[in-house]
């Protein structure tokens, strides 16, 4: 059974597959229709959202202006991962993402798993967008004198909490109709946006790129007006400290960071919607990533001199809140529109991508047959693109508004390790046959020697990782388990000459999912362990590798 659980696909059957319009390409079924520039604005569509309109404000609060050395890290992080999923989609040009490229280097258990993360990546974070969306589309319809029932427009458990703080402000539950003893309250604009933005996915690739473009052109102009009229307002005393808190505070600020970069992913999930996913997909995922990191970095620099960063805490619309600060209502209400389209776009993007990877998983076998039907009209995966809604919708209406987003980054960063470790196990390939080449660099000598200067400046907290592991610090022991990793795959690259991106998009990863807190990984642990139990109980019996019986 071991052996069965890490049976892999072949690349050769998959690409021939892809040629003659089978299994994973299905070449008659979606449209191939997004170009380079549609595959780049997609990418800016999704890292482009909600962090910097909104979480970006709690990671300056704790990093200081010094949080742009995080959008750096998490670049350099990406662009290691983005090279990887470039090599992997120049061999192999089907939908599916992180969890085809695993299908082929891991095998089936380990595919499984990495798309089961991707269900709660994308699923998570669209709810935590949706309510976000919620939140700034209620201030836009304020300032325009449009007031919603507050029961309307939030969740139970928060109105609940803020009875509990102060019972003259908890507008929501005091006005929220009863019905049987239970108080209405539900987050309404949530879950419309989830469904309008679902239908936009299920009627075609093609309105889905129209919109996402036309969504990202309206935010790079404003992002655009943000810095020009900002820069007259710096006040280069805010720069100082640079960085506050050190470096440990410009960690706090992973999670929500790591959260607005998860675009790459949903790029490679649209490779059989691509005209020439070989050529264009590698060139999209870099292009989009120097673009955001660019962004990030400019705009943060403007409002943490605009503003001081130790008046950001709490504050979920920073951009706005830089404008009102210095009395300039009206340029901050224009930016509370553009978070609005800024979020949609965000959800467009995601609702493209989930359905895509429950697509593949049903066409091998893994899923019911239905979630891989592509709708004969709208040439989209209709069912799946349903049910990615509805998983979305529903709870949107009822979750709480603090949902963070540490659960999307663990699973971010999960797909991410697996896609740089499968490039180290791909096959040699004629280079002339590929439009990318993933760069050989020999990591024998400098990951040893990286390895080393990591043990120097972190020496105290290894020395205090193994002198307290008996009292089993939860925080202590994710670094011991990310260093002793980080030993191994030092060990594995000089023994074997491995190639150096691959190896450092690995460790890069790794290092970034040890800050997220435990209690997220509990969660996470929780929700792989019922998706081990879907898959024995499904997967393992119905996959099309399973061996056949006479």
């Amino acid at each position: 059974m071991s052996k069965s659980l890490f049976r892999k696909k072949s690349l050769a059957s998959i690409l021939q597959d892809a040629k003659s319009g089978e299994a994973d390409a299905h070449a008659s079924g979606l449209r191939k229709v997004l170009n380079v520039r549609d595959l780049t604005l997609m990418g800016v569509a999704a890292v482009i959202g909600a962090g910097i309109f909104s979480t970006i404000g709690q990671a300056a609060y704790d990093g200081g202006p010094g949080v742009i050395f995080l959008f750096l890290l998490t670049a350099v992080t990406c662009g290691f991962t983005a090279l990887c999923y470039a090599e992997f989609a120049s061999r192999v040009p089907v939908a599916g993402s992180a969890y085809t490229y695993s299908y082929v280097a891991f095998g089936e258990v380990a595919a499984w798993i990495i798309g089961w993360a991707l269900i709660l990546e994308y699923s998570i974070g669209n709810i935590v967008v949706a309510i976000s969306w919620s939140s700034y589309f209620n201030n836009v319809l304020e300032g325009m004198n449009i007031h919603l029932p507050a029961w309307l427009v939030t969740d139970y458990q928060s109105a609940k909490e803020a009875f509990a703080e102060d019972p003259s402000k908890a507008v929501a539950w005091a006005t929220a109709p009863i019905i049987n003893g239970w108080r209405v309250i539900m987050n309404i604009p949530a879950f419309l946006i989830v469904v309008l933005i679902t239908i936009v996915a299920y009627v075609g690739i093609r309105e889905s790129k129209k919109s996402a473009n036309a969504m990202v052109g309206l935010k790079l102009i404003v992002l655009a007006a943000v810095v020009l009229i900002g820069v007259f307002y710096i006040d280069t005393s805010n720069w100082t400290p640079f960085l506050p808190n050190q470096f440990e505070g410009v960690l706090k600020g992973v999670s929500a960071v790591f959260f607005a970069y998860i675009g790459f992913d949903a790029i490679s999930t649209t490779a059989e919607e691509s005209a020439n996913p070989q050529k264009d997909m590698p060139r999209a995922m870099i292009y989009s990533l120097i673009i955001c990191t660019v962004i990030y970095v400019i705009v943060t620099l403007v409002i943490t001199g605009m503003v001081n960063y130790s008046e950001f805490n709490n504050v979920s619309d920073p951009l706005a809140y830089v404008f009102d600060k210095l009395n300039m209502e009206k340029v901050g209400y224009v930016i509370s529109i553009s978070a609005v389209v800024a979020a949609t776009s965000v959800i467009l993007v995601f609702q493209i991508g989930q359905p895509r990877i429950w697509m593949s998983m049903s066409r091998d076998g893994l899923l019911p047959k239905k979630f891989a039907k592509v709708h004969p009209k709208f040439h989209t995966p209709g069912f799946s693109t349903i049910v990615t809604g509805i998983i979305v919708a529903v709870p949107s209406l009822f979750l709480e508004s603090g949902l963070v987003t540490d659960l999307t980054s663990i699973g971010t960063l999960f797909a991410f390790v697996l896609v740089c470790g499968g490039v180290l196990l791909l096959p040699a390939v004629d280079k002339t046959t590929k439009r990318f080449n993933l760069p050989y660099i020999n990591g024998m000598i400098i990951v040893p020697v990286l390895f080393v200067l990591f043990t120097f400046f972190f020496r105290d907290r290894i020395r205090q990782s193994f002198a307290d592991i008996a009292y089993f610090d939860h925080e202590l022991v994710l670094f011991l388990i990310f260093y002793i990793l980080a030993a191994a795959i030092t060990v594995a690259t000089m023994l074997k000459r491995l190639s150096l991106i691959p190896v450092l998009g690995m460790l890069c990863c790794l290092y970034l999912m040890i800050e997220i807190p435990v209690r997220s990984w509990m969660f996470f642990f929780g929700w792989m362990a019922f998706g081990l139990v879907v898959y024995f109980l499904y997967g393992y019996w119905k996959s099309k590798l399973a061996p056949k019986t006479a």
